[in-house]
Protein backbone atom coordinates (compact mmCIF):
# COMPACT_ATOMS: atom_id res chain seq x y z
CA UNK A 1 0.00 0.00 0.00
CA UNK A 2 2.99 2.34 0.88
CA UNK A 3 4.37 1.34 -2.53
CA UNK A 4 1.56 2.60 -4.19
CA UNK A 5 0.79 5.91 -2.70
CA UNK A 6 4.69 6.53 -3.50
CA UNK A 7 3.87 6.09 -7.30
CA UNK A 8 0.83 8.50 -6.92
CA UNK A 9 2.75 10.87 -5.27
CA UNK A 10 5.76 10.92 -8.06
CA UNK A 11 3.33 11.13 -10.37
CA UNK A 12 1.91 13.78 -9.24
CA UNK A 13 4.82 15.62 -8.51
CA UNK A 14 5.76 14.74 -12.30
CA UNK A 15 2.62 16.06 -13.90
CA UNK A 16 2.84 19.38 -11.24
CA UNK A 17 6.79 19.61 -11.79
CA UNK A 18 7.82 23.48 -13.54
CA UNK A 19 7.49 23.70 -17.66
CA UNK A 20 10.63 25.41 -18.83
CA UNK A 21 9.87 27.98 -22.44
CA UNK A 22 13.02 28.38 -24.16
CA UNK A 23 13.36 31.47 -26.20
CA UNK A 24 15.17 34.46 -27.83
CA UNK A 25 16.28 37.24 -25.82
CA UNK A 26 14.22 40.02 -27.65
CA UNK A 27 11.42 42.39 -26.27
CA UNK A 28 9.26 40.58 -28.69
CA UNK A 29 10.91 37.24 -28.32
CA UNK A 30 9.79 37.61 -24.50
CA UNK A 31 6.64 39.42 -25.01
CA UNK A 32 5.68 35.95 -26.52
CA UNK A 33 7.22 33.61 -24.34
CA UNK A 34 5.09 35.54 -21.43
CA UNK A 35 1.89 35.37 -23.90
CA UNK A 36 2.93 31.24 -24.13
CA UNK A 37 3.31 31.00 -20.21
CA UNK A 38 -0.05 32.91 -19.45
CA UNK A 39 -2.05 30.97 -21.76
CA UNK A 40 -0.86 28.05 -20.16
CA UNK A 41 -1.25 29.33 -16.24
CA UNK A 42 -4.36 30.10 -17.75
CA UNK A 43 -5.35 26.61 -19.09
CA UNK A 44 -3.90 24.53 -16.41
CA UNK A 45 -4.06 26.85 -12.83
CA UNK A 46 -2.65 24.18 -10.61
CA UNK A 47 0.24 23.79 -12.38
CA UNK A 48 3.27 26.01 -11.34
CA UNK A 49 4.00 29.28 -12.62
CA UNK A 50 5.74 28.49 -15.97
CA UNK A 51 9.77 29.42 -16.25
CA UNK A 52 11.43 31.23 -19.06
CA UNK A 53 15.06 30.46 -20.19
CA UNK A 54 16.34 33.10 -22.37
CA UNK A 55 18.55 31.59 -24.89
CA UNK A 56 20.89 33.53 -27.27
CA UNK A 57 21.17 32.55 -31.35
CA UNK A 58 23.80 32.94 -34.07
CA UNK A 59 21.25 34.92 -35.52
CA UNK A 60 20.61 37.27 -32.64
CA UNK A 61 24.67 37.58 -32.16
CA UNK A 62 25.83 38.54 -35.60
CA UNK A 63 23.94 41.96 -36.66
CA UNK A 64 26.11 43.47 -38.83
CA UNK A 65 25.65 41.15 -41.81
CA UNK A 66 22.68 39.55 -44.02
CA UNK A 67 20.63 36.34 -42.96
CA UNK A 68 21.41 35.13 -46.04
CA UNK A 69 25.54 35.51 -45.62
CA UNK A 70 25.22 33.71 -42.21
CA UNK A 71 23.64 31.04 -42.83
CA UNK A 72 19.38 31.60 -43.14
CA UNK A 73 16.57 31.12 -41.23
CA UNK A 74 18.06 28.22 -39.05
CA UNK A 75 20.28 30.86 -37.25
CA UNK A 76 17.42 31.66 -34.72
CA UNK A 77 16.06 28.83 -34.13
CA UNK A 78 19.26 26.34 -33.63
CA UNK A 79 20.74 26.84 -30.37
CA UNK A 80 17.13 26.71 -28.88
CA UNK A 81 16.47 23.17 -30.65
CA UNK A 82 19.33 22.19 -29.16
CA UNK A 83 18.48 22.97 -25.37
CA UNK A 84 15.20 21.34 -26.60
CA UNK A 85 17.18 17.65 -27.39
CA UNK A 86 19.55 17.74 -24.62
CA UNK A 87 16.32 18.28 -21.93
CA UNK A 88 17.43 21.71 -20.43
CA UNK A 89 13.81 23.27 -21.53
CA UNK A 90 10.51 21.80 -22.19
CA UNK A 91 9.26 23.47 -25.16
CA UNK A 92 10.39 25.94 -27.44
CA UNK A 93 8.45 29.37 -28.56
CA UNK A 94 9.41 30.16 -32.30
CA UNK A 95 7.82 32.79 -34.70
CA UNK A 96 6.82 30.68 -37.23
CA UNK A 97 8.03 32.52 -40.29
CA UNK A 98 11.70 32.21 -38.70
CA UNK A 99 11.21 28.33 -38.35
CA UNK A 100 12.79 26.02 -41.15
CA UNK A 101 10.44 24.14 -42.92
CA UNK A 102 12.75 20.50 -41.59
CA UNK A 103 12.78 20.15 -38.44
CA UNK A 104 15.41 18.42 -36.49
CA UNK A 105 14.93 14.79 -35.96
CA UNK A 106 13.02 14.17 -32.12
CA UNK A 107 10.77 17.33 -32.50
CA UNK A 108 7.62 18.55 -33.78
CA UNK A 109 5.52 22.03 -33.70
CA UNK A 110 2.36 20.23 -32.09
CA UNK A 111 0.73 23.88 -31.00
CA UNK A 112 0.42 27.28 -33.13
CA UNK A 113 -0.99 30.03 -30.97
CA UNK A 114 -4.15 32.21 -32.72
CA UNK A 115 -2.65 34.20 -35.27
CA UNK A 116 -1.85 37.98 -35.23
CA UNK A 117 -2.35 40.18 -38.44
CA UNK A 118 0.15 38.97 -40.41
CA UNK A 119 0.12 42.40 -42.44
CA UNK A 120 3.37 44.72 -43.07
CA UNK A 121 3.67 47.81 -41.22
CA UNK A 122 5.19 51.35 -43.32
CA UNK A 123 6.98 53.51 -41.29
CA UNK A 124 8.24 57.04 -42.77
CA UNK A 125 10.16 59.66 -41.17
CA UNK A 126 7.95 62.17 -43.16
CA UNK A 127 4.57 61.51 -45.58
CA UNK A 128 1.79 58.91 -44.94
CA UNK A 129 2.43 56.73 -47.80
CA UNK A 130 4.35 55.03 -50.31
CA UNK A 131 3.90 57.08 -52.92
CA UNK A 132 4.97 59.88 -50.58
CA UNK A 133 8.29 58.60 -50.80
CA UNK A 134 10.54 60.83 -53.51
CA UNK A 135 12.71 58.76 -55.85
CA UNK A 136 16.08 57.43 -54.24
CA UNK A 137 14.52 57.46 -50.85
CA UNK A 138 16.36 54.82 -48.14
CA UNK A 139 14.16 52.16 -46.73
CA UNK A 140 15.69 49.67 -44.13
CA UNK A 141 15.17 46.10 -44.64
CA UNK A 142 17.04 42.69 -43.48
CA UNK A 143 14.35 41.18 -45.59
CA UNK A 144 14.45 40.08 -49.41
CA UNK A 145 10.61 39.32 -49.94
CA UNK A 146 10.12 43.01 -48.90
CA UNK A 147 13.07 44.72 -51.30
CA UNK A 148 11.95 42.49 -53.83
CA UNK A 149 8.12 43.85 -53.60
CA UNK A 150 9.14 47.41 -52.57
CA UNK A 151 11.24 47.72 -55.88
CA UNK A 152 8.97 45.50 -58.22
CA UNK A 153 6.79 48.40 -57.46
CA UNK A 154 9.02 51.09 -57.14
CA UNK A 155 12.20 50.62 -58.66
CA UNK A 156 13.31 53.82 -58.46
CA UNK A 157 13.63 53.14 -54.56
CA UNK A 158 17.00 52.19 -52.55
CA UNK A 159 16.57 49.08 -50.04
CA UNK A 160 19.78 48.75 -47.33
CA UNK A 161 20.42 45.77 -45.34
CA UNK A 162 18.49 47.06 -41.95
CA UNK A 163 19.14 44.51 -38.87
CA UNK A 164 18.06 44.41 -35.43
CA UNK A 165 15.57 44.09 -32.99
CA UNK A 166 12.28 46.26 -33.71
CA UNK A 167 13.41 49.19 -31.32
CA UNK A 168 16.77 49.02 -33.21
CA UNK A 169 15.68 49.89 -36.20
CA UNK A 170 13.13 52.31 -35.02
CA UNK A 171 15.60 53.75 -33.01
CA UNK A 172 17.87 53.98 -36.21
CA UNK A 173 15.07 54.88 -38.13
CA UNK A 174 14.43 58.26 -35.66
CA UNK A 175 18.30 59.03 -36.18
CA UNK A 176 17.48 59.15 -39.87
CA UNK A 177 19.70 56.53 -41.39
CA UNK A 178 16.97 56.04 -43.51
CA UNK A 179 13.63 57.07 -45.23
CA UNK A 180 11.18 54.65 -43.98
CA UNK A 181 11.55 50.66 -42.92
CA UNK A 182 8.76 47.92 -42.58
CA UNK A 183 7.97 45.78 -39.78
CA UNK A 184 5.35 42.83 -39.11
CA UNK A 185 2.33 44.35 -37.99
CA UNK A 186 2.32 41.25 -35.41
CA UNK A 187 5.19 42.08 -33.88
CA UNK A 188 4.08 45.75 -33.18
CA UNK A 189 1.09 44.88 -31.22
CA UNK A 190 2.59 42.54 -29.22
CA UNK A 191 5.38 45.19 -27.72
CA UNK A 192 2.21 47.61 -27.42
CA UNK A 193 4.06 49.66 -30.30
CA UNK A 194 1.69 49.51 -33.31
CA UNK A 195 1.03 52.92 -33.24
CA UNK A 196 3.85 53.59 -34.87
CA UNK A 197 3.13 52.71 -38.15
CA UNK A 198 2.23 55.41 -40.86
CA UNK A 199 0.56 52.68 -42.62
CA UNK A 200 -0.57 49.25 -43.14
CA UNK A 201 0.50 47.58 -46.23
CA UNK A 202 -2.62 45.12 -47.55
CA UNK A 203 -1.67 42.12 -48.73
CA UNK A 204 -2.79 42.55 -52.57
CA UNK A 205 0.54 45.26 -52.37
CA UNK A 206 3.59 43.51 -49.77
CA UNK A 207 2.25 39.72 -49.24
CA UNK A 208 3.53 38.68 -46.22
CA UNK A 209 6.27 36.25 -45.34
CA UNK A 210 5.35 32.39 -44.85
CA UNK A 211 3.82 32.25 -41.56
CA UNK A 212 3.77 35.83 -40.31
CA UNK A 213 1.57 36.56 -37.23
CA UNK A 214 1.84 32.69 -35.82
CA UNK A 215 3.70 31.91 -33.10
CA UNK A 216 4.52 27.74 -32.83
CA UNK A 217 5.86 25.98 -29.76
CA UNK A 218 8.29 23.54 -30.38
CA UNK A 219 8.28 20.30 -28.35
CA UNK A 220 10.27 16.84 -28.49
CA UNK A 221 8.41 15.09 -30.36
CA UNK A 222 8.08 11.84 -27.53
CA UNK A 223 7.07 14.17 -25.04
CA UNK A 224 3.39 13.19 -24.61
CA UNK A 225 3.19 15.17 -21.04
CA UNK A 226 3.67 18.21 -23.01
CA UNK A 227 1.87 17.95 -26.13
CA UNK A 228 -1.48 17.29 -23.77
CA UNK A 229 -0.77 20.31 -21.98
CA UNK A 230 -0.61 22.53 -25.03
CA UNK A 231 -4.01 21.45 -26.39
CA UNK A 232 -5.93 23.87 -25.17
CA UNK A 233 -3.67 26.47 -26.72
CA UNK A 234 -3.68 25.24 -29.75
CA UNK A 235 -6.12 27.03 -33.04
CA UNK A 236 -7.18 24.58 -35.61
CA UNK A 237 -7.43 27.85 -38.36
CA UNK A 238 -3.92 28.74 -37.36
CA UNK A 239 -2.76 25.30 -38.22
CA UNK A 240 -4.19 25.09 -41.40
CA UNK A 241 -3.23 28.02 -43.21
CA UNK A 242 0.45 27.55 -41.77
CA UNK A 243 0.26 24.01 -43.56
CA UNK A 244 -0.30 25.58 -47.13
CA UNK A 245 2.04 28.61 -46.60
CA UNK A 246 5.11 26.50 -45.60
CA UNK A 247 4.48 23.51 -47.97
CA UNK A 248 4.45 25.91 -50.46
CA UNK A 249 8.10 27.48 -48.96
CA UNK A 250 9.07 23.65 -48.84
CA UNK A 251 8.21 22.93 -52.62
CA UNK A 252 9.96 26.05 -53.49
CA UNK A 253 13.16 25.09 -51.27
CA UNK A 254 12.99 28.76 -49.85
CA UNK A 255 15.58 30.47 -47.55
CA UNK A 256 16.85 33.99 -47.25
CA UNK A 257 18.47 34.04 -50.29
CA UNK A 258 14.66 33.48 -52.09
CA UNK A 259 12.31 36.23 -52.30
CA UNK A 260 9.29 34.25 -51.19
CA UNK A 261 6.01 35.13 -49.64
CA UNK A 262 2.51 33.36 -49.21
CA UNK A 263 -0.68 34.08 -47.07
CA UNK A 264 -3.68 31.68 -46.44
CA UNK A 265 -6.84 32.13 -45.34
CA UNK A 266 -10.43 30.45 -44.43
CA UNK A 267 -13.39 32.20 -45.85
CA UNK A 268 -16.55 32.75 -44.90
CA UNK A 269 -17.25 29.63 -47.85
CA UNK A 270 -15.45 27.31 -45.10
CA UNK A 271 -13.01 27.53 -48.49
CA UNK A 272 -8.83 27.55 -47.74
CA UNK A 273 -7.43 30.15 -50.23
CA UNK A 274 -3.34 30.51 -50.96
CA UNK A 275 -1.95 33.20 -52.62
CA UNK A 276 2.01 32.65 -52.74
CA UNK A 277 4.84 34.76 -54.82
CA UNK A 278 8.55 34.60 -55.77
CA UNK A 279 10.72 37.34 -57.22
CA UNK A 280 14.06 38.00 -58.08
CA UNK A 281 15.74 40.22 -54.96
CA UNK A 282 15.88 43.82 -57.12
CA UNK A 283 12.15 42.93 -58.45
CA UNK A 284 12.62 42.98 -61.92
CA UNK A 285 10.29 39.65 -62.33
CA UNK A 286 7.51 38.62 -59.66
CA UNK A 287 5.68 35.53 -60.19
CA UNK A 288 2.03 35.09 -58.79
CA UNK A 289 -0.27 32.27 -58.08
CA UNK A 290 -3.68 32.28 -56.47
CA UNK A 291 -5.38 29.05 -55.54
CA UNK A 292 -8.32 27.64 -53.35
CA UNK A 293 -9.33 23.89 -51.95
CA UNK A 294 -10.51 22.24 -48.50
CA UNK A 295 -9.20 23.09 -45.39
CA UNK A 296 -8.19 19.75 -45.65
CA UNK A 297 -5.84 19.80 -48.42
CA UNK A 298 -3.72 22.41 -46.86
CA UNK A 299 -0.20 20.60 -47.57
CA UNK A 300 -1.69 19.82 -51.84
CA UNK A 301 -2.60 23.00 -52.44
CA UNK A 302 0.92 24.77 -51.71
CA UNK A 303 2.63 21.80 -52.87
CA UNK A 304 0.47 22.76 -56.02
CA UNK A 305 1.58 26.63 -55.52
CA UNK A 306 4.88 25.72 -55.67
CA UNK A 307 4.92 23.55 -58.73
CA UNK A 308 3.11 26.66 -60.52
CA UNK A 309 5.48 29.21 -59.17
CA UNK A 310 8.15 27.25 -60.31
CA UNK A 311 6.65 26.47 -63.76
CA UNK A 312 6.01 29.91 -64.32
CA UNK A 313 9.33 30.89 -63.33
CA UNK A 314 11.49 28.32 -64.82
CA UNK A 315 14.42 26.33 -63.92
CA UNK A 316 16.87 29.06 -63.86
CA UNK A 317 14.64 31.75 -61.64
CA UNK A 318 15.29 29.58 -58.28
CA UNK A 319 19.21 29.19 -58.76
Amino acid sequence: MAGSQAGINQGQDRDLRIVRIGTRGSPLALAQAEMVQAAIAAAHPALPPAEIVVIKTTGDRIQDRALAEIGGKGLFTKEIEDALLAGSIDVAVHSMKDVPTQLPDGLAITCLLPREDPRDALILRAGRSLADLPPGAVIGSASLRRQAQLLHRRPDLRVINFRGNVGTRLGKLAAGEVDATLLALAGLKRLGKADVATCILETGEMLPAVAQGAIGLEIRAADTRLNDLLKPLHDDATAIAVTAERACLAGLEGSCRTPIAAHATIGADGRLRLVALIAKPDGSALHRDERSGLPAEAAALGRAAADRLKSLAGPDFLA
